[in-house]
């Protein structure tokens, strides 16, 4: 994998598509605003949804959320991350509001793919700022191949995914109100029963 080149897109206010362990993913520097607005013209994707973090590890996403988190949030981080896990918080002042659509929170997740963490582990500031590789309400690409048809023309770089492939189910995203666990999005995870 060319580093080199992926860090120079990425610092140059570029987007990349890449594999990670559910469906493949668009991303950019959390920091550039207009690589985010780029996101949202490929996707043509409404204005109103936020992206969400992901990263190799959970650490470096915590810059990201005000501390310190939920008791069953981070029971549940450490069950379930790295996986297809979603973990809607309540976002620190390190979260510009381009990125959550101007809402208090932001969704992290530490998917479980060597070539997604390679990637954030060779990048400044080891954390992307995601959503599903595809045009809105389309469904999502699942392959090297459905990423390049469905949106290569429109990205700087699709990062070949070296063998670790997507598994195909979204991830299951959860929040809290009042102290309980919320499910906005049903997915591969299922919670409630641990």
């Amino acid at each position: 994998m060319d580093f080199n080149k992926i860090n120079e897109i990425l610092n140059n206010d570029g987007v990349i598509a890449y594999v990670t362990d559910t469906v493949w993913g668009l991303g950019c520097l959390p920091s550039s605003e207009k690589a985010v607005k780029k996101i949202y013209e490929i996707k043509h994707r409404e204005a109103k949804k936020p992206l969400i973090l992901m990263s190799y590890d959970v650490y470096p996403l915590f810059d990201y959320v005000k501390q310190p988190i939920e008791k069953e949030a981070q029971r549940l981080i450490k069950k379930h991350f790295p996986g297809a896990l979603t973990v809607v918080l309540e976002k620190s002042e390190n979260t510009p509001d381009y990125l959550t659509s101007a809402m208090p929170t932001v969704g992290i997740r530490v998917p479980d793919n060597k070539t997604f963490a390679d990637i954030c582990k060779n990048i400044t500031g080891g954390v992307l700022a995601t959503t599903s590789a595809n045009i809105s309400g389309e469904p999502p690409a699942l392959t090297y191949e459905e990423a390049l048809n469905y949106i290569g023309n429109t990205v700087d770089l699709v990062i070949p995914s070296y063998g670790c492939e997507a598994q195909g189910r979204a991830s299951t995203v959860i929040g809290f109100k009042d102290g309980k666990t919320v499910v906005y999005r049903q997915g591969e995870i299922i919670i409630g029963e641990d």
